[in-house]
C-alpha cells in the first residue's frame, strides 16, 4: 500500500512506551514515515531510534508526577494519572494537530491520550485506540480483577453496570470529564461523559495481548481486536552490561526482582529481596532505573543493575519477582521463567490474576509483601515443577508470533477504511 504518516502518541512509563516503539519500528519497516509524540523523557531513546520526536510537557513534569508516592496506592493512584493525562491533553492535541498531513496520517494513540481522541474528531483523522492491558477494556461479563472494588461474576449485571457508574461519577468523570470537556469548548465540541467509554476510538480498537492471556468479552466494543505482546525492551540498542554478563556466568541462575521502570519508593521492595536471596542461599539481581532505591554494600551474591533488556537476562534467570506491569509479566511469559507477582494497583491485580491461572506464578499483593511470604512463595515457584511446566508450555505460544505485524495491518486498514 501506499506509504502514510503514522503518528503514534504514547503516555506513561518506559514499559508504557516501548510496546509503541516496536509498532512503530515494524510500521517503519513496512515503508510508512512515523512520528513519535511522547513525555520529553523519552527523547534519547526515540532518536537513538532514529524516529522523529515530538516532546510533550517537560521531564521534570514527568519526574514530579513519577515521585509521588500516592501513584501507587491501590485507590488514590488513578487520580494520579488522572491529573498527568488532564495536564497534557492540549499538548497533546497540538502536537498532533501539528504534525498531522491531511488524508496521509493515521493516529495511533495509548489509552491516556485524551488529546488524540479529542484530535480525532476534531480533524478527522482515522485513529486507532491501542492499550497494552486487559483491565482497560471495561466489562460486565468478564470484569477485571480490582481487590478494593471487586466485580464477580454471580453478581447480577444491574449492579456491576451501577458500580461502573458510581465509579465514572464521583471517582474518573469527576477527574477527567472538566478539563476534557472545557477544552473540547474551545475546539467547538460538544461534552462527553463516561470517559473511559469515550476513550475508545470508534475506528479500531487494539488490544496489545492474545486471547490467551484474555479471552475477547462479548460486551468490549466491537471494533476491538486482538494481536499479542510486543515485547520491545530496547535490546538491539542496549546490550547486557559486561558486569552482568560476568555475573550471570560465574554461577547458578539468578532471581531477579523488578518493582518497575516508573517506580521511584521501592527501597522496602528491595532490602526485602536482599534478605529472601539470603535465606534461600539464592543470587539475586536488583533492576531499577534509580539506583538509589536499592541498599548499598551488597554482598557479592548479589548484582544491581540499572537497566538489562528482559529478553536477553530472563531466559538465564531462576524466577522473576515484580510488581505486575503488563510489560514484564510478557517478558517473564516469553522467557519462560516462574513468577512471583507483587501487584500494588492499576491493572496490576488483573494481570497477576492472569498469570496465576495460566499456573505460572504466585501472588502475594504489596501489602503483604515480607520477607517470610515473598521467601515462600519463590520457594514454591522455583521447588514445584509445575510451574516450571506451565511457563515453558506457555513460552511456546511466543514461536513465530507475528504480533506485530498483525498489528501494522490493523493500523494500515484504518486508513483503507477512511478513503
Amino acid at each position: 500500500m501506499d506509504s502514510l504518516h503514522i503518528l503514534i502518541a504514547a503516555l506513561g512509563s518506559h514499559g508504557d512506551v516501548h510496546p509503541f516503539l516496536g509498532i512503530a519500528q515494524e510500521l517503519r519497516r513496512r515503508g510508512h514515515r512515523v512520528s513519535i509524540i511522547a513525555p520529553a523523557i523519552y527523547l534519547n531513546l526515540v532518536q537513538k531510534l532514529g524516529f522523529d520526536f515530538a516532546p510533550v510537557g517537560t521531564a521534570q513534569q514527568f519526574e514530579r508526577f513519577a515521585g509521588n508516592a500516592e501513584i501507587w496506592h491501590p485507590l488514590r493512584g488513578s487520580g494520579v494519572v488522572a491529573a498527568l493525562a488532564a495536564a497534557l491533553l492540549e499538548p497533546y492535541y497540538r502536537a498532533i494537530a501539528q504534525r498531522q498531513t491531511p488524508g496521509k496520517t493515521v493516529l495511533v494513540i495509548s489509552s491516556l491520550v485524551f488529546g488524540g481522541r479529542i484530535a480525532q474528531e476534531k480533524l478527522g483523522i482515522p485513529t486507532v485506540s491501542v492499550h497494552l492491558s486487559p483491565s482497560v477494556l471495561r466489562s460486565v461479563e468478564q470484569p477485571a480483577y480490582r481487590p478494593l472494588l471487586p466485580l464477580a461474576a454471580w453478581q447480577p449485571a444491574w449492579l456491576k453496570r451501577l458500580r461502573y457508574a458510581l465509579a465514572d461519577a464521583l471517582g474518573i468523570d469527576k477527574s477527567l470529564a472538566g478539563p476534557i470537556n472545557a477544552f473540547r469548548a474551545t475546539l467547538g465540541l460538544k461534552p462527553v461523559k463516561r470517559i473511559l467509554d469515550w476513550m475508545h476510538s470508534p475506528d479500531r480498537v487494539i488490544g496489545l495481548f492474545p486471547p490467551w492471556f484474555a479471552p475477547p468479552a462479548p460486551d468490549w466494543p466491537p471494533q476491538t481486536v486482538l494481536t499479542g505482546f510486543p515485547l520491545f525492551d530496547e535490546a538491539e540498542i542496549v546490550p547486557l552490561e559486561d558486569r552482568l554478563v560476568r555475573f550471570l556466568n560465574d554461577g547458578e541462575a539468578p532471581v531477579a526482582f523488578t518493582a518497575g521502570s516508573a517506580m521511584r519508593h521501592g527501597r522496602e521492595f528491595f532490602v526485602t529481596a536482599v534478605e529472601v536471596c539470603r535465606r534461600l542461599s539464592r543470587r539475586g539481581v536488583l533492576l531499577s532505573r534509580h539506583l538509589e532505591q536499592v541498599p548499598r554494600n551488597l554482598p557479592p551474591e548479589i548484582c544491581p543493575m540499572a537497566y538489562a533488556p528482559f529478553s536477553k537476562l530472563l531466559p538465564r534467570c531462576a524466577a522473576l519477582v515484580h510488581h505486575g506491569g503488563i510489560g514484564t509479566c510478557a517478558q517473564g511469559l516469553a522467557a519462560g521463567v516462574p513468577q512471583v507477582v507483587m501487584p500494588m494497583a492499576h491493572d496490576q491485580p488483573d494481570n497477576a490474576r492472569r498469570l496465576l491461572r495460566l499456573g505460572v506464578a504466585e501472588v502475594v499483593p504489596a501489602r503483604e509483601f515480607s520477607t517470610a511470604r515473598a521467601t515462600s512463595a519463590i520457594e514454591r515457584v522455583l521447588g514445584n515443577p509445575a510451574y516450571a511446566a506451565a511457563a515453558c508450555r506457555i513460552r511456546a505460544n511466543f514461536a513465530h508470533n507475528d504480533w506485530l505485524s498483525q498489528t501494522a495491518q490493523w493500523i494500515e486498514q484504518v486508513h483503507q477504511g477512511h478513503s
